[in-house]
């Protein structure tokens, strides 16, 4: 059970989330922020979201909540449930309990329908709540198995880049300040001060692929290449500084080609550049993320449209791409 007094300057969380806290947040703001609203942790239980918990409530005492989410989906939730809550009792600090119905729909994967259950719950309590950001856990060993789950997916720049820092979901802020942060000093830590936390037995299963690259990729990494998660973090911040620039060029573009883009217009530009303004436009107002081959379909066909009668429906992610008059529109599925 955590205590009280563990929240100590030595944990390895506390400089990341502060440097992280000052970088996000500019000086004026970041005291207005840290006076007048709270920070929510989303708060499983585990090792991470413990570690991170007690730095928050040591940075910002009496300005920290906990948002724990059952999943709903083993056994073990309800004991992490009940961890979560002794815990937050333990170090008074406040804990919503959210449970969200995570299972996933036919052709849906069991992360990605749990991943998104989380998000939409951590958002709506952090709003009703009025937090400034919800506080995530993932740490430097998690960004490299991102990245390497990237590379076995053939992703482009934006998978490689990892995960974000800071961004936006459901309409609220989320952060990270702890993805330069090595996991196994923040286990060691909390074992040094006999700080309790859940182990989800779930990590340990390797139908997943991301536990199958935790167990067998990572060690071979660490053997050959020691400093692989500060290596990797810092190829995932180059390829999102690449694709940071990618955006400014595509909304540069949009603004010529138009939004709906115009045919036309597209043309002009050369076929990186139209891919390039597609994904951008796509993923602006749809969240939509079109395959490679889906993408290379649209553009022939924005290449042979020249005639009024040429007709455009393709699908495009999870809806379809039409030409409607000069443009395309975009029909997302119900």
């Amino acid at each position: 059970m955590p205590r009280r007094a563990a929240a100590a300057a030595d944990n390895p969380c506390l400089g990341a989330l502060r440097a992280w806290a000052e970088r996000l947040y500019p000086p004026v703001a970041m005291a207005d922020v840290s006076g007048s609203q709270t920070w929510a942790v989303a708060y499983s239980g585990g090792a991470d979201s413990t570690a991170l918990l007690l730095a928050a409530q040591a940075l910002w005492s009496g300005q920290v909540r906990a948002i724990h989410v059952h999943h709903g989906l083993q056994a073990a939730g309800d004991d992490f449930e009940h961890h979560a809550r002794v815990a937050c009792d333990s170090l008074g600090v406040a804990l919503q309990v959210i449970r969200v119905d995570a299972r996933h729909a036919p052709g849906q994967s069991p992360e990605d329908a749990a991943r998104q259950a989380r998000y939409q719950a951590l958002a709506a309590a952090a709003q009703e709540a009025d937090t400034a950001c919800v506080l995530l856990g993932q740490h430097a060993q998690d960004q490299a198995e991102t990245l390497l789950l990237a590379l076995s997916r053939g992703a482009g720049l934006s998978g490689l880049a990892g995960m974000a820092e800071s961004f936006e979901r459901h309409g609220m802020r989320f952060g990270r300040p702890m993805l330069g942060v090595d996991g196994q000093a923040l286990r060691d830590w909390l074992d040094a001060q006999g700080i309790a936390y859940v182990v989800d037995p779930t990590n340990a299963d390797e139908r997943y692929t991301r536990n199958r690259i935790r167990a067998r990729l990572l060690p071979a990494f660490a053997t050959s290449f020691p400093a692989y998660a500060r290596t990797l973090a810092r190829s995932a911040r180059h390829a999102a500084q690449a694709q940071s620039l990618l955006d400014e060029v595509a909304a540069q573009d949009l603004e010529i080609v138009g939004d709906p883009p115009v045919i036309k217009s597209l043309q002009r530009l050369s076929r990186a550049r139209q891919a390039n303004v597609l994904r951008h436009w796509l993923r602006l107002h749809w969240q939509a993320g079109p395959s490679e081959a889906q993408l290379e379909q649209a553009l022939d066909q924005i290449a042979a449209c020249t005639t009024r009668g040429h007709r455009i429906r393709l699908k495009l992610a999870s809806g379809y791409l039409l030409r409607e008059g000069a443009g395309l529109c975009y029909q997302p599925s119900i």
